[in-house]
C-alpha cells in the first residue's frame, strides 16, 4: 500500500499514509489549486518559461496523481464505465493500487489505448459518438487538464462560456438577455457546427499548445484510434467526445470568433475605483462549446457572417451545419440551451423574456413518463425519490426564467400521472382508502395542504415544481477566472450570491 504522498519538498505539506482513507484531501486540493493560481498568473504576466516550469512541477506531482484518480474513479459520472482493458476502481482499496502503480510510471513515456467507441441518441434521433477512455488515461488526461487549462483561461473569450470553470449555461443565457434587453441586437445568426468534436484539425490543436510540457502525450491521445465492435479505426481528426481533456481542447481550437467577427473590449474605471468592461463592434456573440449564437442590428450585417467565418472554419477543419444554422428576428424568438429568447409586444412598446423552451418542456415530460413505467409495480417511496430528483434538478435550472406558469403547468401534470398510477397500483381500493394512505395533512412550514404525495414506508413526500422561487442569475464578471488569486474574494461571495 501507499506509504508517502510525494518526497518532493514542494508536497512536504501532506502528511505520510499507508491507506487511501487517510489522504488529507484538502491539502492535496490546496497544493493544486495553488500551483493552477502561480500558472495563471505567469501566463497572464507572459512569463511563458515560468509557466513551463510550474506545469511540469503539477503533472509530475502525486498530488494531481491522487487528485485524478479521486475525480475519475469516484466523483465523475462515468466512474462505472471502462475503456477497452476493462478495469475499473470503485473502491478505495482498488485505487490506492492505482495509485502505487501510476506513482512511479512516467506520464512522458505513457502510451494511450484506442478510446471504446459508443453511441448515445440525441434529442433529433440521431446518434451522438462517444469515445471512452480507459481509466489510466482518462487520469492522464485530468493531470493534463489541470495544468493546461489555467494557462489558457487567462486568454478565452469572455463570452465563452462551455466547459470552463464557474461558468455555465445561465450565464450563457444572461449575456444573451443582456444584449437583447437594449433593443439594438435584433438580428440573430444562430450557428452550430457539424460534428464539431469530430472534425476538429489536430494539426490546429496541437499549435495552440506547442510550448506545453506533454505536447507529445497529447498528440498521442488525439491520434490514439478507437474501437468500434472490436474493429480498429485511426483517428486522423477530431477530439472524442467522452474523454476528460476533450472539452477544454475543444475550446481552444475554438478560441478567437470574436477577433475573427471584430469584437473587442474597452477598461473604463469608475469613480469607486472598479472597473467594467464596454464591449466594441458591430457584432455581439455568445458560445457554449460548440453552440454560438451571434447578434448584429441590422439584416445586411447579420447575412454577411457566413463569409466573415470561412477563413475561421476552414483553419480548424469545420463546417456548419446547415440544417441547424440560420438567421432570426429577435421578434421571432429563438432557442438555446433549452431557453426559448423573444421579444413581445406590451402596452409599453415591447419586452424581452426568457422562458424554458418547448423541446426543453417536451423533454421534462418524456422523462417523468418513463420514470412512472419504470416504477411501476415498485413502491410510491422509489417513485418520490426519482421524480423529486428530477423536478428539483429541472426546477433549478430554468428558475432564472419567466418560468412559474409552466412550474405550475408541470404539477399539474405530474399530479395527473401520479393519480393514474395509484389508481393502477391499487385497482381494488376506493379513493377515499388511496387518499388516506397518500396524502396525510402535509406542512412544513412554509407549504402546507392535503394533496402533497407521501410515501407511506418513508414518509417521503413529492415535491412541487412551483414551490422553487425564481431567481434570476447573476452573470459572471467579464473575464473572471477561479484560477486569479485576485479574484478569490469575488467567487467565494458568488457562491452565495447565484
Amino acid at each position: 500500500m501507499m506509504k508517502t504522498l510525494d518526497n518532493k519538498s514542494t508536497e512536504s505539506m501532506l502528511a505520510d499514509t499507508t491507506n487511501w482513507t487517510n489522504i488529507n484531501w484538502y491539502k492535496v486540493e490546496k497544493y493544486i489549486d495553488k500551483l493552477q493560481k502561480r500558472i495563471y498568473q505567469a501566463q497572464k504576466l507572459e512569463n511563458f518559461h515560468k509557466v513551463r516550469d510550474l506545469q511540469r512541477m503539477l503533472v509530475h506531482s502525486n498530488a494531481a496523481l491522487l487528485l485524478a484518480i479521486k475525480r475519475v474513479t469516484k466523483e465523475n459520472k462515468g466512474k462505472r464505465t471502462p475503456g477497452i482493458d476493462g478495469f475499473r476502481a470503485l473502491n478505495d482499496n482498488k485505487r490506492a493500487e492505482l495509485f502505487d502503480e501510476m506513482k512511479n510510471l512516467n506520464i512522458k513515456m505513457h502510451k494511450p489505448k484506442p478510446v471504446n467507441r459508443m453511441y448515445i441518441k440525441k434529442k433529433n434521433g440521431k446518434l451522438r459518438s462517444l469515445g471512452i477512455p480507459t481509466i489510466k488515461d482518462r487520469v492522464y488526461q485530468d493531470i493534463i487538464r489541470m495544468a493546461l487549462e489555467p494557462q489558457f483561461e487567462v486568454d478565452f473569450e469572455p463570452i465563452s462560456y462551455g466547459f470552463r470553470p464557474s461558468r455555465g449555461c445561465h450565464d450563457a443565457a444572461s449575456r444573451i438577455m443582456y444584449n437583447i434587453r437594449s433593443g439594438k441586437w435584433s438580428w440573430i445568426f444562430e450557428g452550430d457546427f457539424r460534428s464539431c468534436f469530430d472534425n476538429l484539425n489536430h494539426d490546429f490543436i496541437l499549435k495552440q499548445i506547442k510550448n506545453f510540457p506533454l505536447h507529445d502525450l497529447i498528440d498521442n491521445f488525439l491520434k490514439a484510434g478507437y474501437l468500434n465492435k472490436n474493429v480498429f479505426y485511426e483517428s486522423d481528426e477530431g477530439t472524442p467526445q467522452g474523454g476528460i481533456l476533450s472539452p477544454l481542447l475543444a475550446n481552444i481550437a475554438l478560441n478567437g470568433m470574436e477577433k475573427i467577427l471584430g469584437i473587442s473590449y474597452t477598461k473604463i474605471k469608475h469613480k469607486n475605483g472598479n472597473y467594467s468592461y464596454k464591449t466594441k463592434g458591430k457584432y455581439r456573440m455568445v458560445r457554449y462549446a460548440d453552440d454560438f449564437i451571434i447578434f448584429a442590428k441590422s439584416k445586411q450585417d447579420i447575412e454577411t457572417i457566413y463569409d466573415i467565418l470561412t477563413p475561421y472554419l476552414d483553419e480548424r477543419g469545420l463546417e456548419l451545419a446547415e440544417e441547424k444554422t440560420k438567421i432570426t428576428h429577435i421578434t421571432e424568438g429563438f432557442e438555446f440551451l433549452g431557453f426559448n429568447f423573444r421579444r413581445y409586444v406590451n402596452q409599453n412598446g415591447f419586452i424581452h423574456l426568457s422562458k424554458p423552451s418547448k423541446s426543453s418542456v417536451q423533454s421534462f415530460k418524456i422523462k417523468v413518463n418513463t420514470i412512472f413505467k419504470q416504477m411501476h409495480g415498485h413502491n410510491v417511496d422509489e417513485l418520490i425519490s426519482k421524480l423529486n430528483s428530477l423536478i428539483q434538478g429541472t426546477a433549478n435550472y430554468w428558475k432564472p426564467t419567466v418560468a412559474k406558469k409552466i412550474f405550475t403547468n408541470m404539477d399539474n401534470y405530474i399530479w395527473k400521472k401520479t393519480y393514474k398510477f395509484l389508481r393502477r397500483l391499487h385497482p381494488n381500493k376506493s379513493w377515499k382508502w388511496i387518499k388516506k394512505t397518500y396524502f396525510p395533512r402535509y406542512s412544513d412550514g412554509k407549504y402546507k395542504g392535503n394533496w402533497i404525495l407521501t410515501g407511506p414506508n418513508e414518509k417521503k413526500t413529492l415535491i412541487k415544481m412551483h414551490w422553487t422561487p425564481i431567481r434570476r442569475h447573476v452573470m459572471i464578471q467579464y473575464n473572471a477566472s477561479p484560477y486569479d488569486k485576485e479574484k478569490t474574494q469575488y467567487f467565494n461571495d458568488r457562491k452565495y450570491s447565484c
